[in-house]
């Protein structure tokens, strides 16, 4: 499973995992320090946040270029650029430099970090991540515009892919749409599949001749069997699979230029 929906809010597993993990470290550096009356959570928060602020900036510096032709999507975080890495190490950095500056906090922070850790590990986050990324193809059956039965496994030839799960109602969908388009066009040795979810094809056809996009590899998952095989029940979902059929990368919600190139810059090293 991708994503959980709690009411009208969709999150990724992922995501909720990483949050429940920091409340674990939260909780055990309370009790750690307790006696001296010595909280982390003020620490973490701020951990969090220069971790994420220094990953971003990493990352639009990567892909700049991307970034350049539409400034403001600069601080759209919304489009998951971030360069994680670069996160996890400054993350790392800010607690030595707080432990350093203030004594009374080692222990209960290591202590916090520790179990927080660990939940994270036992929480089977990591093996599901492994997981998700061995998933072949899926085998549902899908269908052209012109009702046409069809595969993805069919339309990949052998190539990378990107399957775009899409609705015309959805609006980070719209959002996405011309950048994906761009990059059909763009990127000829990788299979694009735009699979419309639960839409009629005078619905999606409509839309699409509406907003003038010419794509090819436009499919209807009329029951939405796609989205549960992958475990996502939010749009716009997009996956990356090499040449093999096999499940490198994933996004939820909406893709920009910068995010997009990032994908597909593994497919590239995958591949080759």
């Amino acid at each position: 499973m991708l994503n959980v929906s709690l009411g009208p809010l969709t999150m990724q597993v992922s995501h909720l995992l990483l949050a429940l993990s920091l409340l674990v470290a939260a909780g055990v550096g309370h009790l750690a320090g307790r006696r001296q009356r010595v909280g982390i959570v003020d620490t973490l928060t701020e951990m969090l946040l220069v971790a994420l602020v220094a990953a971003r900036l990493v990352f639009v510096l990567m892909w700049f270029d991307q970034y350049r032709q539409a400034p403001w999507t600069m601080l759209d975080i919304r489009d998951g650029g971030f360069e994680r890495w670069t996160g996890v190490g400054v993350a790392l950095l800010f607690v030595l430099w707080r432990g350093w500056r203030k004594p009374v906090l080692r222990r209960p922070l290591t202590l916090g970090l520790l179990a927080g850790v660990l939940a994270w590990s036992m929480s089977g986050a990591p093996g599901m991540l492994r997981m998700t990324n061995l998933a072949p193809l899926p085998t549902v059956s899908l269908t052209t515009l012109a009702g046409a039965p069809t595969t993805l496994t069919a339309l990949s030839a052998g190539k990378p892919m990107v399957v775009n799960l899409w609705a015309s109602w959805c609006p980070p969908c719209r959002r996405e749409m011309p950048v994906l388009s761009a990059a059909q066009q763009r990127e000829s040795g990788v299979t694009f599949a735009f699979v419309n979810q639960g839409e009629s094809a005078v619905v999606a056809a409509s839309y699409l001749a509406a907003e003038k996009f010419v794509l090819t590899n436009v499919l209807l998952d009329g029951g939405t069997l796609l989205g549960k095989a992958i475990g996502s029940t939010a749009l716009p979902t997009t996956l990356f699979y090499d040449a093999r059929g096999r499940l490198v990368d994933r996004h939820l919600g909406t893709l920009s230029a910068a995010s997009l190139a990032s994908k597909l810059q593994q497919l590239h090293d995958t591949h080759f």
